[in-house]
């Protein structure tokens, strides 16, 4: 998971969660409020953004559906001369994941690399199958990227269960508004708690718009108050998965230096 590639010729962050897509799920009500979004991803120096809606019981996105609003929006925003690529993805609740079909997975496939999945760690509960879901995935050349288990309550009170996921084979994503504080006290504990421990390995926006949950990345990336990591987060790995390489090294840090820095 870790060998070294090359560099990455993606220019700027790489948003790998967002709701975007237009009246799926609970994100962008409307094509105006998508163009927003795009809007503000591009004035954040956000140059690709996967598109991933959720698959669940209660949004069960079809992978053809998505796949054809993810064109749809990329010409318009190409019309509006708007400086954002979307790829597509999705955010799929574990429970749906032995009820797609392997077409399906791979048309999910998170920026469009049917090699990862962005999967929706739950925000209450401890999934017991979860590890199990993980080994099947990689079995498959899958490898699963978990959204945002810092808004979990199991999770925050015990962060250090995440290694075990990890490695399993899981990479993890975290909200950039747990990260810069936007989302509470808590999940800013335990997202800088996941970061310092170096089982976090993504920021995302989990754009919803309007809201706490916003496009950008940059305040995020601040708070990470390391250059080089931040840069890891928002660009390396996430460009690394859009690209098809293998992930870059993380860049090594001083854990006491970087829990003073993300105030632990």
């Amino acid at each position: 998971m870790a060998a070294e590639g090359g560099p990455s010729t993606v220019n700027g962050m790489v948003d790998l969660h967002s709701h975007i897509l237009a009246g799926l799920d609970d994100g962008a009500r409307t094509l105006e409020e998508s163009v927003q979004i795009a809007e503000t991803a591009a004035d954040d120096r956000i140059s690709v953004m996967a598109a991933t809606p959720h698959v669940r019981d209660d949004y069960p996105t079809a992978a053809e559906t998505m796949e054809r609003l993810v064109l749809e929006l990329e010409g318009i925003l190409r019309e509006k001369g708007i400086g954002l690529r979307v790829l597509g993805g999705a955010e799929i609740a574990i429970q749906r994941l032995k009820t797609l079909s392997d077409r399906e997975l791979s048309i999910f496939g998170l920026g469009g690399n049917p090699h990862y999945l962005l999967v929706e760690f739950p925000y209450f509960g401890w999934p017991l199958s979860l590890e199990t879901e993980i080994w099947t995935l990689r079995s498959r050349g899958i490898t699963p990227v978990l959204a945002h288990p810092e808004r979990n309550p199991e999770v925050q009170l015990a962060p250090a269960r995440v290694a075990a996921l990890v490695a399993a084979g899981a990479l993890v994503q975290l909200t950039a508004a747990s990260v810069d504080g936007r989302l509470g006290r808590r999940n800013k504990h335990t997202a800088a708690t996941l970061i310092a421990s170096g089982h976090a390995h993504i920021i995302a926006s989990d754009a919803h718009w309007p809201g706490l949950r916003a496009g950008g990345l940059s305040n995020a990336a601040a708070a990470v108050g390391d250059p080089e990591l931040a840069s890891w987060l928002t660009q390396g790995v996430p460009s690394a998965i859009v690209e098809d390489e293998p992930i870059p090294p993380r860049p090594q840090t001083k854990p006491k230096s970087l829990r003073r820095r993300l105030r632990i």
